[in-house]
C-alpha cells in the first residue's frame, strides 16, 4: 500500500495498520492501494434511492448510476490480489427489485460471481414447521426490520451479500463461520464431518443491533460489524499473513471495526468527514477495551 497522507492511522494490537482517507475511493484507490495488494474487499455502496447522505447525491440517473458501480468495480478488480474476495452487500426496495441485480450485472464483465449470499435480518420460523429439535420449544421470530405498510409489498426482511472473485475459483475458509449439528449423529457418519461444525451455507441471519434512538446510529444505511467480520473471516485468516482488507464506502466504520478485531490490516475510504469522524472514534473506542481476538 503506498501511503499518502490518510486523515487518519490506527494502530492496532496486532501490529496491524487502519489507514483512513477522507476522499473520493475511486480516486483515493487509483492514489494510494497499489494493484493486486488487496486480500478482501467488503463494503455497501449507496443504493441509489433517495437516501438523504451529508455529502452524497442517492438520486443519479440509473445508467450514470450504473455507470459509476462499472468504474467503482474495474478499480476494485484492479487492487484485489488474484485470489481476493470482494463481498458486496446491497438490497432492493419494494418498488424496484431489480437494483441489487442491476448492479450485480454491471460487475460481470470484470468478475466472477462465485457466491450469492442472504443477510437475513428478521425471520419467522413457526414450531410445528421446524421439526422434532429439542432446542427449539415454540415458535421463534427475531431481529429488526422496517415495517412497509403496503397490501402489494411484503416486509423486506433480507438483503444480498454478492461474492465476487476474479477466476471463481477462490478457495474460502467455510468452516471458521460454521455452526454446530442440530443432529450430532452427523459426526463421524460422513467423510467431512469429522467435528461438531457444518458449512453454514449461504443464509446468514446477522440482526441490527438495538438502539433507543437514531442518534446511536448517525449513519441512515450502515450494516452491523457481524458482517464484514464474517466476510473476512470465510475469506480466511489462518492460511494468509498479514491480510489486508478495504472498504470503498466506509460509512461509520463497520468494516474497520471488524478488521481491527481480527488483527487485519485495513484501509477505508469516506467523503463526508461526520461519517469518518464517528468510524474512527468508533475504531477507538474498541481499541480501548482491547477486543482483539487472535483468529485461531
Amino acid at each position: 500500500m503506498i501511503e499518502n497522507s490518510p486523515y487518519k492511522v490506527v494502530r492496532g494490537s496486532a501490529g496491524q495498520s487502519l489507514s483512513f482517507y477522507l476522499e473520493d475511493c475511486i480516486e483515493g484507490m487509483k492514489r494510494n492501494l497499489r494493484s493486486k495488494t488487496v486480500n478482501v474487499v467488503v463494503t455497501s455502496p449507496p443504493y441509489n434511492i433517495g437516501i438523504k447522505y451529508g455529502k452524497h447525491d442517492d438520486n443519479l440517473p440509473k445508467l450514470k448510476y450504473l455507470e459509476w458501480m462499472q468504474e467503482f468495480g474495474r478499480e476494485i478488480f484492479r487492487v484485489l490480489k488474484d485470489d481476493g474476495s470482494f463481498f458486496l452487500n446491497i438490497g432492493n426496495t419494494p418498488k424496484d427489485q431489480w437494483i441489487a441485480w442491476d448492479v450485480a450485472q454491471s460487475l460481470r464483465d470484470e468478475f466472477h460471481l462465485q457466491n450469492v449470499i442472504h443477510w437475513i435480518k428478521s425471520i419467522a420460523i413457526r414450531k410445528e414447521d421446524v421439526g422434532n429439535y429439542p432446542n427449539i420449544v415454540g415458535d421463534v421470530a427475531v431481529g429488526h426490520f422496517k415495517p412497509i405498510v403496503s397490501k402489494r409489498f411484503l416486509n423486506d426482511c433480507h438483503e444480498y451479500i454478492f461474492h465476487f472473485t476474479k477466476s471463481g475459483e477462490t478457495k474460502l475458509e467455510k468452516l471458521s463461520i460454521g455452526v454446530p449439528y442440530q443432529d450430532k449423529t452427523n459426526i463421524g457418519r460422513w467423510k467431512n464431518a469429522t467435528s461438531d461444525n457444518r458449512d453454514r451455507g449461504n443464509t446468514w441471519f446477522i440482526p441490527y443491533e438495538t438502539i433507543q434512538n437514531k442518534n446511536e446510529r448517525p449513519h441512515p444505511a450502515t450494516y452491523p460489524s457481524k458482517l464484514p467480520e464474517m466476510c473476512i473471516r470465510l475469506h480466511g485468516l489462518g492460511r494468509k499473513k498479514k491480510l489486508m482488507a478495504v472498504d470503498p464506502f466506509l460509512g461509520i466504520g463497520a468494516t474497520a471495526l471488524a478488521s481491527l478485531k481480527l488483527g487485519v490490516s485495513f484501509a477505508g475510504f469516506e467523503i463526508d468527514k461526520q461519517y469518518m469522524d464517528e468510524a474512527i472514534a468508533r475504531v477507538l473506542a474498541m481499541k480501548k477495551q482491547q477486543l482483539y481476538v487472535h483468529p485461531t
